[in-house]
């Protein structure tokens, strides 16, 4: 920075506390993951005074806190790191195509580092409660020590899975060996090396995935029902291929924005019926041996909204399951009944039907023999009881909504956040709301999603301009009108007519068998493009925010 952009962000901190009515910051930040560390960056352009809580104690969100073996990208890691600054684009390499949780943790350090972002964090941090003091026009924050600090601005920047949600069967914490969700993996692994100690003299027993089966003694999966899975074909990156990657990034970053999802890959024009039965299988093995999510989102156009053209995809997904298991039962095991392919968000895999081949794997299904409750040494069901060393529940998030029910939000009149969210979230763009002044949610409940990135960015500049705009016109607080909150979901439920995805019960509707309340399908994401909606953000900006109330 030169001297005299120095001295202008100084002037503007300035003015900013000066105007602050005596509060501890302008703006407060909740989570320091990807969301979060780019807000505090913007923030700090502005010449604000801010400050991120963060309730691990290091940076990265999802990134932190998922760590068990085998997570990693299902973007392609060039697609996914931050584009906003050069220098960070040109110091840091993918070592791989969908790098793994040290290495994208190792990105994340070296972003705070170098835009040396620890100094407004506040680790160990986790909020409890965030109320709007209607006398003062301020959020009191409150964390979970009692503390609490006030702020003119609230960011959530808390992400769509990071609510970890454990099963609802009896005698989860009568388990005496070590155990953990995914989403709060021990740092340094130390949950397996917990059971080596235990039992020295045999292999380890555990529920788990394909990297477990590696390593474990005898791996057990209890599955409810299956998602269809693709390879992800992973490589490594050579140094000559990312110095070719580093020189494409204006053109790999254009193509994000463009594509319907943020993705790299983009939806094939034609559709399913309007090529030979020949051209259409070719084209399918073409995917299945690609990178990535070329299968889901590089797919023919229909794939997706005709049921038949949906139908054929999986069938050629389901035979692929069937030739890579051996044991017929098993393989049928595997092939979704309850949802077609790309339905859900497709999880990407390296040989894990290939795992079930292994005679120290096996497979339980739940719909047969339901588990019944975990014992002291295991799992009961209702065919037989298991004994284990380790017990690791992959057991999801509650999704979108749930990081929000955790904390304690409250409004105008000090109505709850959760209160205002009965029968589904309500939201204008997926960053506001009415009722709740100054509050700001990175990625909310029906904001574009996709290779989250690339939208996170479009979030944090639209509410950074937001803030800039009010500041710059002594604005001291705005909201969204009830109107166009009414508006937005108007959109939200047009663009999620006729997508088959919409019609099945996973996390993108609502829906969390481990959750109280949350087994009725509701709309909790915007189903349009990315594109889309981003025309819509800048149209609110361009016109002079005439959808905001201010004050």
């Amino acid at each position: 920075m030169e001297s005299g952009q120095e001295m202008t962000a100084v002037q503007a901190t300035q003015t900013r506390t000066d105007t602050s009515k005596g509060l501890d910051f302008d703006a407060i930040v909740i989570g320091a993951g990807i969301s979060g560390m780019y807000q505090l960056h913007k923030l700090r352009e502005l010449g604000l005074k801010a400050r991120v809580f963060e309730a691990g104690t290091g940076v990265g969100g999802t990134w932190y806190w998922n760590r068990y073996p085998g997570a990693r990208f299902d973007s392609e890691s060039y697609s996914y790191g931050y584009s906003f600054n050069q220098e960070i684009l040109d110091d840091w390499d993918w070592s791989e195509c969908f790098s793994g949780q040290p290495e994208i943790e190792r990105y994340c350090n070296l972003v705070a580092d170098k835009l040396d972002l620890r100094r407004d964090i506040q680790f160990s941090a986790r909020v409890a409660a965030a109320h709007w003091n209607d006398d003062g026009d301020f959020w009191k924050v409150t964390l979970d020590d009692g503390s609490s600090y006030r702020a003119r601005f609230l960011i959530t920047a808390i992400g769509l899975l990071s609510a970890p949600t454990m099963p609802r069967f009896e005698g989860i914490k009568d388990f005496q060996g070590p155990w953990s969700h995914t989403g709060l993996w021990p740092r340094r692994d130390r949950l397996c090396r917990q059971a080596r100690r235990r039992h020295r003299h045999r292999g380890e027993r555990r529920p788990g995935d394909q990297e477990i089966a590696k390593t474990a003694g005898q791996l057990t999966v209890f599955q409810r029902r299956p998602n269809w899975c693709t390879p992800l074909h992973n490589r490594p990156i050579p140094k000559d291929e990312m110095e070719d990657i580093r020189s494409r990034y204006d053109e790999i970053f254009k193509l994000c924005r463009e594509t319907a999802a943020c993705f790299i890959h983009t939806v094939d024009p034609r559709g399913t019926f309007e090529v030979s039965e020949e051209e259409r299988y070719r084209f399918w093995e073409e995917l299945y041996a690609g990178q990535g999510f070329g299968i889901w989102q590089g797919n023919f156009r229909d794939m997706l909204i005709d049921r038949e053209a949906n139908r054929l995809m999986s069938d050629f997904v389901a035979d692929k399951i069937r030739k890579r298991v051996k044991d017929p039962k098993t393989a049928e095991l595997l092939i979704p009944k309850d949802h077609g392919f790309g339905t859900r968000r497709v999880p990407q895999e390296t040989h894990y039907y290939e795992v079930y081949n292994q005679p120290n794997v096996e497979l339980v299904s739940m719909l047969e023999t339901p588990i019944q409750r975990i014992t002291k040494t295991g799992i009961q069901t209702t065919d037989r009881e298991f004994e284990f060393d380790v017990i690791v529940y992959a057991t999801g998030f509650d999704a979108v909504t749930g990081t929000f029910d955790r904390i304690d939000i409250r409004g105008v009149g000090g109505r709850p956040l959760k209160e205002r969210w009965v029968g589904g979230p309500k939201s204008f763009v997926g960053l506001m709301l009415d009722e709740f002044p100054n509050m700001f949610m990175l990625m909310g409940p029906h904001a574009a999603l996709g290779n989250n990135p690339r939208s996170i960015e479009y979030n944090v500049e639209w509410t950074s301009d937001l803030i800039g705009h009010m500041t710059e016109n002594g604005l001291e607080r705005t909201e969204a009108r009830p109107d166009s909150v009414a508006m937005w979901q108007k959109i939200v439920h047009q663009k999620a007519k006729g997508l088959l995805a919409n019609e099945i019960d996973s996390w993108m509707t609502g829906i969390n068998m481990n959750v109280e309340g949350k087994q009725t399908r509701t709309i909790v994401r915007y189903s349009g493009t990315a594109p889309e909606y981003r025309a819509t953000c800048a149209a609110v900006a361009n016109g002079g925010y005439k959808e905001l109330d201010f004050a």
